[in-house]
């Protein structure tokens, strides 16, 4: 047996913009409203875009491999590839051994059955046999803890008991390569916890993992190999820790051509520690901004704005150079402004954004922003929550028994030495 889990060999995919019309009834309006505006009917090269393109990566057996890339990228439409929802325009790939997809979690479902009900519906499509349904059934509702509810039709159940029960089935398949999809989010925290840790047990079962996220952290502990796309492309496949450090300092170019019509722009952000450039950061480290505007009017009472935002949008952070007591600055066309920030990053485990902002705050406007103009991650070993990292340690821990307290009060009073005398 060869010990390549998955290939894919000059892997293409094609789709069509706009509509399809495979029905008479839809065609005859269609082709009535293109003949009054004097519309092309044969336009399909203009509507036809390329989601994959030249795709070629080989995933060893048992190894965990990540992809990566922004919105739109392709990386979903790989996975449904991969699963055989779709069929590729060119190319090959292989999957060998029983294949399990977590894309979409309790996409089998049906609302007027029960949650007991569906857990064998839902085995049977993702290829198990009714036996080994019966005999994972148990594990199954333990994980979900959804015990007191399943028989009850899942029509009645929130998202979040729906989603729990999907990934309960799906993650108890035990196949020989799972697909994942940005489904480790489900639930809440505690729950959460348990999708990684059993994540984390398929993993070391031997099971071949390609985890498609756009939560690095989660790509990095779990994966050692990674691919990043854009665009329908592979920019480039090697360690998780590398390809992930090349694609956070990838620079937005919507921004710079967007910044060339601006009175004054951001044009340059980056961000390093004591070595240089980087992406990645241990909490507890101090991390350099450096950040350059250019000017094409004239520009008067300016101040330069940092924020660091998290993975859900909300700002952990932000401070200006007029806040922190160097004033505004006036630029004149042509000028250049150059700052450095200097930010001590005592954070939890995450991705960060870094947004940069220039403003005028005597009448409120913002002359250019940059969200995010780039990108960090903060690692940690310790499994800290929230925002700021207060370094925690437990000096002292100690158990006082409830059975020896009770020992010493029915002991009663101490004796009196023998060598006291008594008296009265």
């Amino acid at each position: 047996m060869s010990d390549c889990a998955v290939r894919m060999d000059q892997v293409y995919k094609k789709f069509r913009k706009g509509e399809v019309y495979n029905s008479l009834r839809d065609l005859i309006p269609a082709l009535t409203g293109r003949m009054f505006r004097q519309q092309e009917l044969s336009a399909s090269d203009k509507r036809e875009f390329w989601a994959l393109r030249d795709i070629s990566f080989e995933v060893k057996r048992g190894q965990a491999f990540g992809i990566i890339g922004p919105n739109g990228a392709g990386k979903s439409t790989m996975l449904k590839l991969l699963s055989r929802i779709m069929k590729p325009t060119r190319g090959t790939f292989n999957l060998e051994g029983r294949c399990s997809a977590l894309i979409e979690l309790g996409a089998g479902f049906h609302p007027d059955l029960t949650g007991r009900e569906n857990i064998f519906l839902y085995g049977a499509i993702l290829g198990m046999t009714k036996r080994e349904i019966a005999a994972r059934f148990d594990d199954m509702v333990d994980f979900s803890g959804l015990a007191e509810f399943i028989d009850t039709p899942v029509k009645r159940y929130s998202s979040g008991m729906y989603t729990r029960l999907g990934f309960a089935v799906a993650s108890h398949v035990n196949p020989d390569v799972l697909l994942v999809d940005e489904v480790l989010s489900v639930g809440d925290q505690a729950f959460q916890n348990q999708c990684v840790a059993r994540m984390k047990e398929v993993i070391r079962n031997g099971a071949t993992v390609l985890f498609v996220s756009h939560n690095l952290k989660t790509i990095s502990e779990f994966c050692t190999r990674c691919l990043m796309l854009e665009r329908g492309r592979a920019v480039m496949t090697g360690p998780a820790n590398e390809v992930i450090s090349t694609y956070l300092k990838g620079p937005s170019t919507a921004h710079l051509l967007e910044a060339g019509s601006k009175p004054v722009a951001i044009s340059k952000v980056r961000v390093r520690n004591q070595r240089g450039e980087c992406a990645r950061f241990e909490s507890g480290e101090t991390a350099w901004i450096d950040i350059e505007l250019t000017a094409r009017e004239r520009s008067p009472k300016l101040s330069v704005t940092v924020y660091l935002v998290d993975n859900e949008g909300q700002f952990i952070f932000h401070s200006s150079t007029q806040r922190l007591g160097l004033g505004t600055f006036t630029l004149e066309p042509g000028d250049r402004f150059e700052c450095t920030f200097e930010l001590k990053l005592n954070l939890v485990s995450g991705l960060y954004g870094v947004a940069v902002t220039v403003y005028r705050y005597d009448i409120q406007t913002a002359y250019d922003r940059w969200d995010p103009a780039t990108t960090i991650h903060v690692s940690w070993d310790e499994d800290v929550r929230g925002f700021a990292n207060c370094f925690p340690k437990v000096i002292r821990q100690e158990i006082h028994k409830a059975s020896e307290a009770a020992s010493v009060a029915g002991e009663g009073a101490p004796p009196v030495p023998q060598d006291v005398e008594r008296t009265g």
